[in-house]
């Protein structure tokens, strides 16, 4: 029998008070654990957060207190997680949009730097950040019989970011965001999480920040485009369960994988 995993979506409030995310975080991985989830998913700058622009004020190393703490809950808690973060960058001034990955035992698995910059709707994260090689290897994490494939936010409006995923064997794609409030935006990122699971017939667990200025509105959409789990706004703790017969029988029924003619080759 195929083996699912328990995630839990922590639709979190972030702020720039790096010491009461924290707080924050652990409390996720309490709730959790308390329901036995396999994986927490946290959203991108979970360390830290500014709406008006997040950028090296919020990062730390990979050996600071964030990913620290978080390999240590995961530890403690036997519960794996992704989550976003800022890293000093490649000069002074700046920072790398960051995804970590954490297996149960508190091991950093891997890192993805986000390869597509905010440089839309008025914001300009290319102004603070260094963005990621898109040519580096796709994050993938096994838990159970699933392969879960990282990408970052604004990488969802992006088909072939979701693409390589799947190509490196992705059965879920993770999305930590914060994705920026404003017209139609909520309906964009909704509609997006649906078409990458569509074309994909890959479950998408798009994870969002709530509060000022950022939409919340965490999605978790099955293979067949259907929304199986949908939060609000505000800050929340939902969990859902995975099942990869359930992906298979989709797999089954639409190979467009199988069928495809075009592979996904990285740009300079």
């Amino acid at each position: 029998m195929a083996t699912g995993a328990r995630v839990t979506i922590g639709q979190l409030e972030v702020s720039a008070d790096h010491a009461a995310n924290l707080v924050t975080v652990g409390a996720a991985f309490r709730e959790a654990a308390r329901v036995r989830a396999d994986l927490l998913v946290l959203p991108e700058y979970a360390a830290g957060f500014d709406p008006r622009g997040t950028g090296v004020e919020h990062a730390e190393p990979l050996d600071g207190p964030f990913v620290t703490t978080l390999r240590r809950l995961a530890r403690e808690h036997r519960v794996a997680a992704i989550a976003g973060t800022l890293v000093p960058g490649s000069a002074a001034g700046r920072a790398v949009n960051v995804v970590v990955a954490v297996d149960a035992s508190g091991e950093l698995v891997g890192t993805y730097r986000k390869v597509h910059l905010y440089d839309a709707f008025g914001h300009r994260e290319s102004d603070r950040l260094d963005a990621g090689d898109p040519a580096a290897p796709p994050l993938v994490l096994r838990l159970g019989d699933l392969t879960f494939g990282v990408m970052t936010c604004y990488d969802l409006r992006f088909p072939e970011s979701a693409r390589r995923l799947v190509d490196a064997g992705a059965d879920v794609l993770v999305v930590p965001a914060a994705w920026a409030a404003g017209d139609l935006k909520a309906d964009q990122w909704r509609t997006l999480a649906r078409a990458r699971a569509i074309e994909n017939t890959a479950v998408v667990l798009a994870v969002g920040q709530a509060g000022k200025g950022v939409t919340g509105r965490s999605i978790l959409v099955g293979p067949d485009g259907q929304v199986g789990l949908e939060l609000g706004e505000g800050a929340e703790l939902r969990s859902a369960d995975l099942d990869p017969a359930a992906l298979a029988s989709v797999r089954e029924r639409n190979p467009s994988l199988a069928n495809r003619r075009y592979a996904v080759v990285p740009r300079d």
